[in-house]
């Protein structure tokens, strides 16, 4: 029997969620309000989740482990399933399927601090980074 595993696909503006236990699939907005729904809904499963954009690089489930997946791992697993279509929903399902076939391990649950710390230091990368495109822009 497979473990109760969520697969979810982030992008900007959505949370595509695939429970691999009975097929259920469900859409969440990508903020604070979808983000708590999604927490609310997935208490015992592990997410497993693939990590490819600015939109959801920094993500952090505030009290929640999960599994981030590397896309290109996600990609290689797809394709040796022979599902190769490129859909929200289909790659929150491939996850899920990844997820509980291969046994990914969860990461630890990281502290209120620790989140808040890494928040700030995200936070301080833009502003140099903006800094310096101002400073390149000044210059010209």
């Amino acid at each position: 029997m497979m473990k109760d595993t969520i697969g979810d696909d982030i992008s900007k503006d959505q949370l595509d969620a695939h429970r691999m236990s009975n097929g259920a699939k469900r859409r969440f907005t990508n903020d604070t309000v979808g983000h708590r729904a999604f927490r609310v809904g997935s208490v015992k499963p592990r997410p497993s989740m693939a990590c490819t954009g600015p939109s959801n690089a920094g993500w952090s489930w505030r009290g929640a482990a999960l599994v981030k997946v590397n896309p290109r791992q996600a990609r290689r697993f797809a394709e040796a399933t022979g599902k190769l279509a490129k859909t929200d929903r289909m790659d929150a399902a491939m996850l899920a399927r990844m997820g509980a076939l291969l046994e990914l391990e969860a990461r630890p649950v990281r502290s209120a601090i620790l989140n808040d710390l890494k928040d700030l230091h995200m936070t301080r990368e833009a502003l140099v980074k903006n800094r310096t495109a101002a400073r390149n822009r000044a210059k010209t």
